[in-house]
């Protein structure tokens, strides 16, 4: 916990300083000023993306409506929003325009949180050379997330041609070219899931064999290895298919394995961040209330309600952040020391909407509502986090997220326009 709040208390000050910045060029503090309503409250709202407000490219219907009690008749948002998806194959600005063109409001790149942005609070790893894994602009992403010196999976390969031999069309054809050779790499990044899963998977391995440098011979008695950071531990997701696609956590389990299967020892993260980490609602968290001042909002945020579709991801994520907020209000007589934590939310409500990984379709809700609604033998959650069945029970379970916006009103007192 100690280690959570000085990413937060220095993740706030990141805040601050880029929000400083940015109205240099764009007046970020005008357009929050413009795009928000001015009212008391007390509360925000996170919505997950794929499987609540999109199907894939999609847009379920439901969405379009719902923020039609978000916004005034001014296309003035009410309420602090902020977007928490583990999607991470974009930059911030992209994910924000196409959400604009979907929903039919405006969305700010300060509202939107991909499973990288908390990267922003590790400094420490922002001058090392570090390997990205992923797809869509990683070397972009990277450098807008503070990394200075960045090394593709594509950068590797062109350096050492004969490592990706999986795929007989992509191995050499006249002779063995050498190696152009790179500095040693310090730590690994993992975004998201690559298109090549068998080059990436094995290049990785190269990288952490090696102490970084593959012109040296594996060595699986390197323990420990290199820094590696992961992003988005989804196993699952929602498309446009009937069923739930493979996500990156499906192939941090395939990494996991190879490297225990290769070296006898468990793979180990410097960090897993997107949810379910608490690092992740911590940062969204500081989010909410960047745009709960420029609201002008005196009060503190009291509550913050997680939707999303996803038991494992979004409820286990809410609950377990809601736990971390009722063990820092236990321990409010060390505030004095600690001077981030009097402003934390007093609770984190989890809504689950039945139109992405968990559908009523698939099974029946619970009759109990203390029952969960998942099935408790089958933990699809990373395999650091402890299977706390308690914590996949959402404290609501709505059809859609225009229920979900609906049931928040309801409980704030707020009226629906």
């Amino acid at each position: 916990m100690q280690r959570v709040r000085a990413l937060r208390r220095s993740g706030w000050q990141l805040l601050k300083s880029s929000c400083q910045g940015a109205s240099k060029q764009v007046n970020s503090s005008s357009w929050l000023r413009r795009n928000y309503s001015q009212g008391p409250g007390s509360f925000g709202l996170l919505f997950d993306i794929d499987g609540v407000l999109v199907r894939g490219k999609t847009l379920i219907p439901a969405a379009k409506q719902c923020f039609k009690n978000l916004v005034d008749r001014h296309g003035n948002y009410r309420v602090p929003v902020v977007f928490v998806t583990n999607a991470g194959n974009c930059m911030r600005q992209a994910k924000a325009e196409h959400l604009s063109r979907l929903l039919e409001v405006e969305v700010s790149p300060e509202q939107v949180m991909l499973s990288h942005s908390p990267l922003r609070m590790f400094t420490q790893f922002h001058k090392m050379r570090v390997l990205v894994s992923g797809q869509g602009p990683v070397e972009e992403v990277a450098h807008n997330l503070g990394f200075e010196d960045v090394v593709t999976i594509d950068m590797l390969r062109d350096a050492y041609p004969v490592l990706d031999v999986v795929d007989h069309d992509r191995r050499p054809k006249d002779g063995i070219p050498p190696n152009k050779g790179l500095r040693p790499i310090d730590a690994v990044i993992l975004f998201g899931e690559p298109i090549r899963w068998e080059t990436n998977l094995q290049l990785i391995v190269d990288v952490l064999l090696t102490s970084g440098n593959p012109d040296n011979s594996w060595n699986s008695m390197q323990n420990p290895h290199i820094p590696v950071l992961a992003c988005n531990m989804d196993l699952l997701w929602m498309a446009e298919a009937k069923n739930p696609r493979f996500g990156h956590g499906m192939f941090l389990v395939c990494l996991e394995s190879l490297y225990k299967k290769v070296t006898g020892c468990e793979l180990k993260y410097e960090a897993l961040i997107g949810k379910p980490s608490v690092v992740t609602y911590n940062y969204a968290e500081l989010l909410i209330r960047q745009q709960a001042e420029r609201l002008g909002w005196t009060t503190p945020v009291k509550t913050l309600y997680a939707i999303g579709d996803n038991p494992m991801a979004d409820v286990y994520g809410a609950n377990l952040y809601n736990h971390y907020l009722q063990a820092s209000r236990r321990t409010q007589a060390d505030s004095s020391t600690d001077g981030a934590k009097g402003d934390l939310p007093e609770r984190c409500s989890s809504i689950l909407v039945c139109t992405g990984v968990y559908s009523r379709d698939q099974r029946e809700p619970p009759a109990d509502q203390t029952e969960t609604v998942t099935e408790q033998r089958i933990f699809h959650g990373h395999r650091d986090f402890r299977f706390d069945p308690s914590l996949l029970q959402p404290s609501s379970l709505v059809q859609d997220v225009k229920e979900a916006v609906e049931l928040v009103f309801q409980e704030e007192g707020w009226p629906l326009e």
